[in-house]
C-alpha cells in the first residue's frame, strides 16, 4: 500500500495505527443489538476445613423477557462454571463450547492462589460466559440461566438432578470406545476435511503457544539482569568524578530500557499469550466434537447394516434409522454453522493479538 510506504514507520505521529484498526474490526464483528452483559469479578478466598478455594462475583444485566429481573448478583466457584460445561456439552454435543481455563496450572509458571493466578483465572472465566453469551444457540440453554440468575443453595439443588458423575463419566468411555474401534464408513467429505485442518491447527497453535512462553521467558530474564546491571553504573559514578555525568547517563538509559520492557512483557501476558493457550485448548475441543459427531454417525451405520443382515424386525428398524438419521443431520448442521463461525472467530481473534504485539515492539523500538 503506498499510502503507508510514505509514512515514516518511526514517527510517533502515524495517522492510522494498527490499534484503531483492531478497535473498528472489533465493531464491526460486534452484534448490533445486545441484550446480556456478565462480567466476572471480585475474587475471594474462602478457607474451610476441608479445603480452600475461590469464588467469584457474577453480575448480569439484561432486557430478556425470559428473566424475571433485569439484574442479578450471584457467586460462583470453578467447580461451577465446570458443571456448567459439562450441562452444555451433554445438551449440545456437536457445537463449539468456550474452553474454560485448565483447573491445575503448569508447574513453575504461577502459584495457585496468588493474585496473578487468581486474575488470570477471572479473565478466562469472564470470557468464557461471554462467549457463551454470545452464542446464537448456548445463550437460551436453561441451564446457563439458571447458572446466572440462581442463588447458591438453589444451584446446589438443581445440580443433584442431573446425572452422577460416574454416569457421565461412563458416557465418555462408552463414546471413546465407540470412536476408537474404526473409522467411520459414511463420514461426509467436508467433516474428514475439518478434521484434517484440526489436526494442523492443533500443532501449529501448540508451537506458537510454546515459542511465545519462551519469548515471554527470555524477556523476563533480560528484564532481571538489566535491573542488575543498571545500579552498577549509578555506583560506578561516585568513584569516577571525571566520567560520572555519562555513567549516570549509562544507568538512566538501562532504566528507560527496564521500564520499556516491562511494557512490551505486558503486552505479551494481557494480548498474545491468553489468546494463544485458549485456541489451544479450543484445539482439543474441537477435536472432541468431531468425534462425537463421528460417534453419532457410526450409531446409524451399524443400525443400517443391521437392518441388511436381519429379515425380520424391519418396522423396528426403520422407525429407529429415521430418527438416528435426524439425529446425524441436527449434528452435522449444528457442527457446519459453528464450524463457519468459530474459524471467523479465531481468525479476528489471532489478527488483533498478532497485531496488537506488532504494534507493542513498535512502540518499545522507538523507547
Amino acid at each position: 500500500d503506498t499510502s503507508l510506504a510514505e509514512v515514516n514507520s518511526f514517527s510517533p505521529s502515524m495517522p492510522i495505527s494498527p490499534s484503531s484498526m483492531i478497535n473498528q474490526y472489533k465493531f464491526e464483528d460486534e452484534p448490533e443489538l445486545r441484550d446480556l452483559f456478565i462480567t466476572v469479578d471480585d475474587p475471594e478466598s474462602h478457607i474451610t476445613a476441608i479445603e480452600t478455594f475461590i469464588t467469584y462475583r457474577v453480575v448480569t444485566k439484561t432486557s430478556r423477557g425470559e428473566f424475571d429481573s433485569s439484574e442479578y448478583e450471584v457467586r460462583r466457584r470453578y467447580q461451577d462454571f465446570l458443571w456448567l460445561k459439562s450441562k452444555l456439552e451433554e445438551a449440545h454435543p456437536t457445537l463449539i463450547i468456550p474452553p474454560l481455563p485448565e483447573k491445575f496450572i503448569m508447574k513453575g509458571m504461577v502459584e495457585r492462589f496468588s493474585d496473578e493466578f487468581i486474575e488470570t483465572r477471572r479473565k478466562a472465566l469472564h470470557k468464557f460466559l461471554n462467549r457463551i453469551a454470545d452464542h446464537p444457540t448456548l445463550t437460551f440453554n436453561e441451564d446457563f440461566k439458571i447458572f446466572l440468575t440462581a442463588q447458591a443453595w438453589e444451584l446446589s439443588s438443581h445440580k443433584k438432578q442431573g446425572p452422577s458423575l460416574l454416569s457421565r463419566m461412563g458416557q465418555t468411555v462408552r463414546a471413546v470406545a465407540s470412536s476408537v474401534r474404526g473409522g467411520v464408513k459414511n463420514r461426509p467429505e467436508m467433516f474428514t476435511e475439518m478434521n484434517d485442518y484440526m489436526e494442523t491447527f492443533s500443532q501449529k497453535i501448540s508451537v506458537l503457544d510454546k515459542i511465545a512462553h519462551r519469548i515471554y521467558k527470555e524477556e523476563r530474564e533480560y528484564l532481571n539482569e538489566m535491573k542488575e546491571y543498571g545500579p552498577i553504573y549509578t555506583l560506578w559514578s561516585a568513584s569516577e568524578e571525571d566520567i560520572a555525568d555519562s555513567l549516570k547517563g549509562v544507568a538512566s538509559c538501562i532504566d528507560k530500557c527496564c521500564k520499556a520492557t516491562e511494557k512490551r512483557m505486558a503486552g505479551l501476558s494481557e494480548n498474545l499469550l491468553p489468546i494463544l493457550h485458549e485456541y489451544v485448548l479450543y484445539s482439543e475441543i474441537l477435536m472432541g466434537v468431531l468425534k462425537r459427531r463421528d460417534q453419532i454417525q457410526g450409531e446409524l451405520d451399524s443400525k443400517v447394516d443391521a437392518l441388511a443382515n436381519k429379515k425380520t424386525e424391519k418396522d423396528l428398524f426403520s422407525e429407529e434409522i429415521g430418527k438416528l438419521e435426524d439425529k446425524v443431520e441436527c449434528a452435522n448442521n449444528a457442527l457446519k454453522a459453528d464450524w463457519d463461525r468459530w474459524k471467523q472467530n479465531m481468525q479476528c481473534d489471532m489478527r488483533s493479538a498478532f497485531t496488537n504485539v506488532a504494534e507493542n515492539n513498535l512502540h518499545y523500538y522507538e523507547e
